[in-house]
């Protein structure tokens, strides 16, 4: 309370500068302003100048003052490359200026126009002449040595972090640059990025809960999209020989450090692949992204190296089972004797789980762990993935694959099932589901089934959520962190 009382007390002093700005005739929010340098061109143009050395170079910079040192003699502005160092001579001052000096706080959004000058010290500063008030920020900034502290006001008021934190505006920095390097090789491969409906009449592509909205004029109930799957495969029917969608989804689920109920998610479609094209795709995403962000493939997650360059192993998960449990799901033949068997390690699964539910719940729960490493894993149960074709070896397992890095599912991908008639007995299957309870089960797409119906070639499938993807290429742990503003509860 002392501190909410300071910076109402301190808005009040701010507000009577504004005031007296006013009084003076001075606009404190201009139309325009037009700087002539930044911070890193004016080190970059200046690099070899010398110390104590004063120039009759006349520039204009632009910024937020975050530090005034000697009652304004010294003073730090921020633009978006860097710090640009103010010096204000006390003893040529012309009154305007001195006035506007006395106008200022920590905060202000300031024009400074002035020569070019190096200190005794070495530090590159402008010698202003004329200062212009930009915008006039009516609130104190937090306490300039412990920052932001508060982690909820740090997500609600992202605008405050940006300004306090530097390594935010970094980090969001950093997404842009992975989402354009992800674009662009996709379309360098001959990939169309396309559009596809986010209000859907059916929810479908992916196993999860939706949002329900209702569209007055039509007088129905739409789900927001869960994933673009279906109509991105519909695309591909219709003859593209490759397309990609970027785009936000959602789901109707819990928030974490690696869940937020809507998310940017990517997925991939090409023709005549399989699931084998798409791991090396894949792998070339992730190296693209982890060079236009960092310059290098490695990255460090909570202290650990990761290297992102490809290629990456290739095991399957009832390999990954055996190796971390013991338990050769591959030996086992009916739902009942895997059920057992997890529940021998532990591992508690519903009476009604089937043979490829128990595996992968005992996959999830002692394995995934483990694998802080890139690696794919392949060959996942049937019953867990209804888009998917069979497994051309063994009719239990499909062709599909997830990328782990430091244990969190960075793609999924999938050889697409392009057989209409087994595509409809899967939709079947999860309407039972549904009808059963489960809510993120899949819903019967007829109109997707006669697509299927005129013929799909053979085609590989990949899903890659961005978010993950940028944690695991800037190293951050919440997902939080990489999303400019994520989902908050209400106040």
């Amino acid at each position: 309370m002392e501190q909410e009382a300071a910076g109402l007390d301190q808005r009040s002093v701010r507000i009577n500068k504004l005031k007296s700005l006013e009084e003076k005739g001075i606009n404190a929010y201009p139309q325009i302003y037009r700087p002539s340098a930044t911070s890193q061109s004016l080190q970059e143009q200046y690099a070899e100048l010398q110390n104590d050395v004063q120039t009759t170079d006349v520039v204009k910079v632009a910024g937020r003052v975050k530090a005034i040192r000697n009652s304004g003699m010294f003073m730090d502005i921020y633009d978006t490359t860097g710090k640009v160092q103010i010096y204000t001579s006390k003893e040529d001052i012309a009154p305007e200026l001195a006035q506007m000096l006395d106008m200022l706080d920590i905060g202000d959004i300031i024009g400074v126009e002035g020569t070019v000058r190096r200190t005794k010290r070495g530090e590159l500063s402008v010698k202003s002449s004329k200062i212009t008030m930009l915008a006039k920020s009516l609130l104190p900034l937090p306490e300039k040595f412990h920052g932001l502290t508060d982690t909820d006001t740090k997500y609600r008021q992202r605008y405050l972090d940006m300004i306090t934190n530097t390594d935010t505006i970094k980090v969001l920095t950093a997404r842009s640059k992975i989402i354009t390097a992800v674009r662009q090789l996709l379309l360098d491969q001959g990939l169309l990025e396309v559009e596809t409906p986010i209000l859907q009449t059916i929810k479908g592509g992916a196993t999860a809960k939706p949002f329900i909205t209702h569209h007055n004029a039509l007088d129905m109930d739409l789900f927001l999209r869960v994933a673009p799957e279906l109509y991105l495969k519909r695309l591909i029917v219709g003859g593209m020989h490759g397309v990609f969608e970027i785009g936000r989804t959602f789901r109707n689920e819990g928030i974490d450090t690696r869940h937020n109920p809507e998310f940017t998610l990517m997925e991939v479609y090409r023709q005549y692949n399989d699931y084998t094209d798409m791991m090396t795709l894949f792998e070339n995403i992730v190296e693209a992204a982890a060079m236009a962000a960092n310059g290098t493939t490695k990255t460090v997650i909570d202290g650990k190296e990761i290297d992102l360059k490809g290629p990456y192993p290739r095991r399957t998960m009832a390999d990954l089972v055996k190796e971390y449990t013991g338990i050769d799901f591959l030996t086992i033949s009916s739902d009942e004797e895997a059920r057992t068997a997890a529940e021998s390690i532990g591992v508690h699964v519903e009476e009604t789980a089937d043979w490829g539910h128990v595996m992968a719940a005992v996959f999830e729960e002692r394995c995934e762990e483990h694998l802080i490493q890139p690696i794919h894993v392949i060959d996942h149960p049937k019953s867990i993935s209804p888009l998917t074709k069979e497994h051309r070896h063994d009719s239990r397992l499909v062709e599909r694959f997830e990328t782990f890095i430091n244990t969190w599912e960075v793609s999924n991908a999938y050889s697409e099932l392009s057989n209409p008639i087994d595509q409809r007995e899967r939709f079947e299957e999860q309407v039972r589901a549904r009808d059963a309870g489960d809510e993120e089960a899949d819903m019967m797409d007829d109109d997707f089934v006669t697509a299927l119906e005129y013929g799909m070639p053979p085609t590989g499938g990949l899903g890659v959520g961005i978010d993950r993807l940028v944690m695991v290429v800037t190293g951050m742990t919440s997902i939080r962190d990489i999303i400019a503003f994520p989902t908050m509860r209400k106040k």
